[in-house]
C-alpha cells in the first residue's frame, strides 16, 4: 500500500476529492438502483452495486494511468484523436436509433465486452484538449479571424454538428466551455462574438429545417422546445413528471434526510440513479448531504484554478481549465435541474451518478489535471534538490 501511495503524483487534494466523491456515491447509487433492479434486474440490487464498483475501479485505473503520462504528450494526442472521434461520432449518428421518433443515437456498442459507450463524452475531452493546444500556440500573437477558421473553428463545429441531433445539452455545454476557454486564452473578444453569432444562427437553421422536414432526419427538437417552454411557463404537464418527483424528494429530505436507503421517490423517479441522483441524495441525506457535495465540487474548482496557475506552460494552464471546468459546470447543471433552476438536460453528476462512460471520461479529465500538477511537483522537487547541493552553497558563500 505504501509503495502504491509513493507512485501517486500530482495534487493530493484532487485525489482526495475524487476519492471522497467515489466513496460517497456507493450508497446513493445502491439505494436509487432498487427501482431498476425490480424492473430490469429481477430484484437483484447487488449487481448494480458491483457494476458501479467496476465502473469506478476502471475509472480510477484510467486516472492513475493518465496521470503518469507527461502532459505535453496530450498536445499531439489531441491531433491524433480528433479524426478518430469524428469517425466514432459519425458511426454513432448513422445508427439511426430512435425513441418515440426522436434521435437517441448517443451510444455505440464496444465489441467483445458488449458494453455501451457514449461517444460525445470522449469528444468533449478531446476537443477541449485540442482547443487548449491551439490557443497556447497563438497566445500573445496577433492573429486574424480568417487564420483561425480552418485550424480551430472548423473542427469544433464539425464535432458539435455530429453531437447536436441527439444531444443538445451536451452540445451547448461543450460550446459554452470552448467559448470560456477561448476568452481565458486571450482569443479576441470581437472574434468570439462572431463565433457565438454563427453558433446561434446554425442552431436556428437546424431547428427550422428539423421542424419543416421532420422525416428527413430523426431529431429531438420537439423535446428540447417542450422542455424549455414548460420550464419558462411553469406548466405542470406529463413532461414535468421527473421534476415534480425530484421536488417531492428534496422537500421530504429536510435538513438531515430520511436516512440512507429510505428514499421513497426512488421508486417513482425515472433516472434516479443517474440524472436525478442529487434529489435522492437530498431526500436520504438532507440539506447537509447536498451541501457536502456542493463543498466538494467547490473545493475541486478551487484546486483546478490553483493547478492551472502553477502550471509551467501556457498549454498546461489552458489544458487544466479546459478539461477541469466542464466537470464542475456539469455538476452545477445537474444540481440546478433537480431543484428546477434549469430545464431538464440529461446531464449526470460527475463521479456520483451511475454510468460507465461519464465516470471514465471524468476520471480521464482528472488524470490530465493530475499530470499537469505532477510536472509542477517534479520541477519544484528538482529545484529544491539543486538548492540543497552543498557545493552550490559553498560557491555562493565564496
Amino acid at each position: 500500500m505504501q509503495k502504491l501511495l509513493t507512485q501517486i503524483k500530482g495534487d493530493r487534494a484532487i485525489w482526495a476529492i475524487a476519492t471522497l466523491l467515489a466513496i460517497f456515491s456507493f450508497l446513493p447509487v445502491y439505494s436509487a438502483a432498487s427501482n431498476l433492479a425490480y424492473t430490469r434486474g429481477a430484484g437483484n440490487t447487488f449487481s448494480f452495486f458491483v457494476k458501479h464498483f467496476m465502473h469506478l475501479f476502471l475509472g480510477f485505473s484510467i486516472m492513475y494511468g493518465v496521470h503518469k503520462v507527461p502532459y505535453r504528450y496530450f498536445r499531439g494526442l489531441s491531433m491524433i484523436m480528433l479524426p478518430i472521434v469524428f469517425v466514432l461520432l459519425l458511426v454513432t449518428l448513422l445508427q439511426g436509433t430512435t425513441i418515440d421518433g426522436a434521435n437517441a443515437s448517443r451510444w455505440i456498442k464496444i465489441p467483445i465486452v458488449n458494453m455501451s459507450f457514449q461517444t460525445s463524452t470522449l469528444a468533449a475531452v478531446v476537443l477541449m484538449v485540442y482547443v487548449a493546444r491551439y490557443l497556447s500556440k497563438i497566445k500573445d500573437k496577433v492573429v486574424s479571424f480568417n487564420e483561425t477558421i480552418i485550424p480551430l473553428w472548423a473542427p469544433v463545429f464539425l464535432i458539435l454538428i455530429l453531437i447536436l441531433p441527439a444531444n443538445f445539452s451536451t452540445t451547448a455545454i461543450i460550446f459554452t466551455m470552448i467559448m470560456m476557454l477561448a476568452f481565458i486564452g486571450g482569443y479576441p473578444v470581437k472574434y468570439l462574438l462572431i463565433i457565438i453569432g454563427t453558433g446561434i444562427l446554425a442552431l436556428t437553421m437546424f431547428v427550422l429545417v428539423a421542424k419543416a422536414f421532420p422525416e428527413a432526419m430523426p431529431n429531438r427538437v420537439d423535446t428540447w422546445m417542450n422542455r424549455i417552454e414548460n420550464f419558462a411557463n411553469g406548466e405542470d404537464t406529463e413532461a414535468d413528471y421527473q421534476i415534480e418527483k425530484a421536488k417531492i424528494a428534496i422537500a421530504s429530505g429536510g435538513i438531515q434526510g430520511v436516512g440512507p436507503g429510505k428514499s421513497r421517490q426512488k421508486n417513482f423517479l425515472p433516472q434516479s440513479s443517474s440524472d436525478f441522483i442529487f434529489a435522492i441524495i437530498i431526500e436520504e441525506y438532507g440539506l447537509l448531504g447536498g451541501l457536502f457535495l456542493l463543498v466538494l465540487y467547490s473545493w475541486l474548482l478551487f484546486r483546478i484554478v490553483i493547478v492551472s496557475q502553477k502550471a509551467d506552460t501556457i498549454f498546461g494552464k489552458l489544458l487544466v481549465l479546459g478539461v477541469g471546468l466542464p466537470i464542475v459546470f456539469q455538476a452545477l447543471i445537474n444540481m440546478a435541474v433537480a431543484v428546477e433552476l434549469f430545464p431538464v438536460t440529461g446531464q449526470t453528476l460527475p463521479l456520483i451518478s451511475s454510468g460507465g462512460t461519464s465516470i471514465w471520461m471524468t476520471c480521464l479529465a482528472i488524470g490530465i489535471i493530475l499530470s499537469v500538477s505532477a510536472k509542477r511537483q517534479e520541477i519544484k522537487s528538482k529545484e529544491e534538490t539543486e538548492n540543497d547541493n552543498p557545493l552550490d552553497i559553498l560557491s555562493e558563500a565564496i
